[in-house]
């Protein structure tokens, strides 16, 4: 697998990434998704992108549970995730960037994956 730098971030991604838009949810549960995502992580993708929107979060709750599964190295891995759609209908919930949303929408996307913290969070516009 080549890598490439991000920026002047430090980190070096993998070309491809795992991403779990059309896969997690309806699509495929924590079996398969452990699956793929340990043949991704053995090929040598480092990078595993996910967003709270996805299968209204349920997305994150898989790869979460699969993370946790698998026992890898925190080191090993980039997580990212994407906000902006929302979850729920608020006037500060939906469609926005506000701090407030901000704020609850990193801590609820971080209950979800079960980690302390996200190496990457992007507008998901």
């Amino acid at each position: 697998m080549n890598y490439r730098r991000l920026g002047n971030s430090g980190l070096k991604l993998s070309e491809l990434s795992f991403g779990s838009w059309v896969t997690y949810g309806a699509q495929l549960g924590d079996d398969s998704a452990r699956e793929c995502m340990a043949a991704a992580h053995d090929a040598g993708v480092n990078f595993f992108d996910n967003a709270e929107v996805y299968a209204k979060g349920k997305s994150e709750i898989i790869m979460g549970n699969v993370l946790k599964k698998l026992g890898w190295r925190r080191e090993s891995y980039v997580v990212s995730t994407k906000f902006f759609w929302g979850l729920n209908d608020g006037p500060n919930e939906k469609n926005t960037l506000n701090r407030k949303y901000l704020t609850q929408a990193i801590d609820a996307s971080l209950a979800r994956l079960q980690l302390d913290h996200v190496d990457l969070v992007f507008c998901h516009r």
